[in-house]
């Protein structure tokens, strides 16, 4: 039923919470308590409470499971959308349902709708970045997650009886706490953190920043400023620094071209969704090598924000061959386009998976099974970021370097964009991140019921719940033998 007219937020909750009732869902609590010296443990403890968080947190509560969620971020703030992500709208088309879990209730067209109308909808180009972030906040309150902000992971440390220790620095202190099952959904940067190019070391810190650094771009007004890349963020970082009065931005783009085309589109079916952790690993390296060296094309809209700027300028076929920095701050970029003198640098060169870079990874750093450590690499698709990947069980578990030096690795589950190669994009990304989560629920449930079978198999025979009384029958007389005649 379309609703052209705004029905209220008001309306929109009572209608999911309707639908959660004929699903029954949430499905009433049945994991078997754990307690240590006391203390009970958390069943699962989620990573993050951005939006892969929320979702899979949802998920896992749907299905009986009482997870617990983490964030740094104050509440409100998780993610990038309002701190670090400068583009004016997703670049997902607004009609994908993201985060719903197959609820129409919980659709961020249905939240837009509900305020502003069908007719509002159908204008809508789309989705305003800032208004997501206003949709994610209404989906924590409505799924009534427990979620813990500005608690930071201090260390995770898988033990050897099936739980694992999360050091956690909390407003009240540090504590410790136990989990049965931990789900990293910790964003793109989550295992490691901004890749940089070598000669980036060679500019003094203060003259550059990586794209997705907490950067203040009023500072850059007056300024010469250089952009290394081309992709979405790049763009994004290029406009923000024009609109904050940039004397110049210069685009530094090593590529011959501006990649055109977005393959990831075309692979956005449910074959491939429900079926890459199925693929050979041949064909998963080799279709998410095609992706990753095609590269994602910026946004149209992003592109066109920064091209309305005269003082913009896209430098194609410029590689960096030599740095150098003068006394008086001026940075030089030697190129086979020529020499650029700038006076900050914005390095838009993605993401590195790198645990060692995190200090909360660190007792699991040297086990952790990488697809480089068991999949040779074929000839001609050659992929550090696909190497580096983590090779993941069919739960998105850890899985061990050396099999038995780290026992308990496997209670940790990666749901983040590295799962991608293991997996595919039902992890990081908004238009498959409800069937990745519910993959993860489902599979955490198994386990669970696994390692409690012989509890649970008690519970059964205890179950004394009758469905008859015994008075809805009055027994038969007894026959009576007829002598024989």
């Amino acid at each position: 039923m379309q609703t052209p007219h705004p029905t209220g937020l008001e309306a929109l909750e009572a209608r999911l919470k309707q639908d959660l009732a004929w699903l029954e869902l949430p499905a009433k609590p049945w994991v078997i308590s754990k307690t240590i010296a006391g203390l009970p443990t958390i069943e699962v403890a989620v990573i993050g409470a951005g939006m892969a968080g929320l979702t899979v947190g949802t998920a896992l509560t749907h299905l009986g499971m009482k997870p617990v969620l983490f964030d740094r971020a104050p509440a409100g703030l998780e993610g990038p959308w309002v701190t670090t992500a400068r583009m004016e709208t997703l670049r997902s088309p607004k009609q994908l349902t993201g985060p719903a879990l197959g609820l129409p209730a919980l659709t961020f067209r249905a939240w837009y709708e509900a305020q502003y109308g069908q007719e509002a909808w159908t204008v809508l180009d789309k989705i305003p970045r800032i208004q997501w972030m206003d949709y994610l906040r209404w989906y924590r309150k409505v799924n009534v997650l427990d979620i813990r902000n500005e608690h930071h992971i201090l260390n995770i440390t898988p033990r050897s009886d099936q739980l694992v220790e999360l050091v956690v620095q909390a407003p009240s202190g540090v504590q410790t706490l136990l989990a049965r099952r931990v789900v990293i959904a910790s964003g793109r940067d989550g295992l490691g953190g901004p890749s940089l190019p070598d000669f980036a070391c060679q500019i003094p810190a203060h003259l550059r920043a990586h794209s997705s650094d907490a950067l203040d771009y009023q500072t850059l007004k007056g300024k010469r400023v250089g952009v290394i890349g081309a992709g979405a963020s790049a763009m994004d970082s290029a406009a923000t620094a024009l609109e904050c009065g940039a004397m110049s931005v210069d685009m530094l783009i090593r590529r011959a071209d501006i990649p055109r085309v977005n393959k990831g589109k075309g692979a956005g079916n449910p074959g491939l969704t429900h079926g890459h952790s199925d693929l050979p690993d041949e064909w998963k390296w080799r279709i998410r090598h095609y992706i990753n060296t095609q590269q994602v094309p910026p946004p149209r809209g992003s592109t066109l924000r920064v091209s309305r700027y005269e003082n913009a300028r896209f430098n194609i076929g410029c590689p960096i061959e030599k740095v150098s920095v003068k006394a008086n701050q001026t940075i030089s970029l030697e190129t086979p386009k020529g020499v650029f003198e700038l006076d900050f640098v914005i390095f838009a060169t993605g993401f590195k998976i790198d645990w060692l870079a995190r200090p909360e990874y660190a007792a699991l750093a040297p086990h952790i099974r990488a697809w480089g450590d068991r999949f040779a690499q074929p000839s001609g698709q050659e992929d550090r970021e696909l190497s580096d990947s983590p090779d993941l069980g069919p739960n998105f578990e850890l899985q061990e370097k050396q099999p038995g030096s780290k026992r308990g690795l496997d209670r940790i589950h990666v749901f983040c964009y590295p799962a991608a190669l293991s997996h595919g994009t039902v992890s990081g990304d908004i238009p498959a991140i409800s069937d990745g989560a519910k993959k993860l629920a489902q599979g955490l449930a198994s386990l669970f019921y696994r390692e409690d079978v012989e509890q649970h198999f008690e519970n059964i025979k205890n179950f004394a719940e009758p469905e008859i009384l015994g008075d809805e029958w009055s027994p038969a007389p007894p026959l009576t033998m007829k002598e024989d005649a």
